[in-house]
């Protein structure tokens, strides 16, 4: 994150959560249905670097005494050092870009990430967020209502949108009722829905 010594000049970011192999392409979560997302996603990602705008990359990444395998079942997934935990490969080119930062989270919010914590502790005018990515009823809604409760913690007046057409989550067609929910959940809290024309 150092490499990013001007954060005081972004106003917008896109926030990319977990985009890694461990949920599309293999291991015990990966559904490789959330794969169909990727194209939007990268019109999204060119559209805010070629403005000139942060883009911010979550990789879930675990070591094997995570505790969140115990509440979630056991299910080892995205652990570090493994291709889990990376970029899937039609992202992987743009870490490292000018203007994007990858922060690894071991939760299942990227609030709760100390890296992003304390990119967001330093910035100061950012104040709109974009957010695409998986799980939707996971890691989506967490991150996004736990960064949504910081800013208004801190009194920053902030817009925050999620893209329906770049989220997904695993086994989505046997998970509707929680993607529903969790939709509907970000709209209570004052989270815009968006989707392109």
């Amino acid at each position: 994150m150092d490499k990013i010594s001007n954060l005081k000049l972004y106003k917008e970011c896109l926030i990319v959560v977990d985009m890694v192999n461990g949920f599309v392409t293999e291991g015990v979560l990966h559904d490789e249905r959330i794969g169909q997302i990727i194209p939007r996603q990268i019109e999204l990602i060119d559209e805010f670097l070629k403005d000139g705008k942060l883009v911010i990359f979550i990789k879930d990444t675990h070591r094997e005494d995570s505790v969140e395998f115990v509440r979630f079942g056991n299910t080892f997934h995205c652990l570090e050092n493994t291709p889990e935990s990376e970029l899937v490969k039609e992202l992987a080119s743009y870490e490292g870009r000018e203007n994007t930062i990858s922060i690894r989270k071991n939760s299942t919010s990227f609030m709760e990430a100390p890296e992003f914590r304390r990119l967001i502790e330093r910035q100061k005018n950012l104040t709109e967020f974009d957010i695409i990515g998986c799980c939707t009823d996971i890691c989506v809604v967490n991150g996004t209502l736990g960064l949504a409760n910081y800013l208004d913690e801190h009194n920053i007046p902030h817009k925050i949108r999620v893209h329906e057409d770049a989220i997904a989550t695993y086994s989505e067609n046997e998970r509707q009722n929680y993607v529903e929910a969790s939709k509907l959940l970000l709209a209570q809290q004052g989270i815009e829905l968006v989707k392109k024309r």
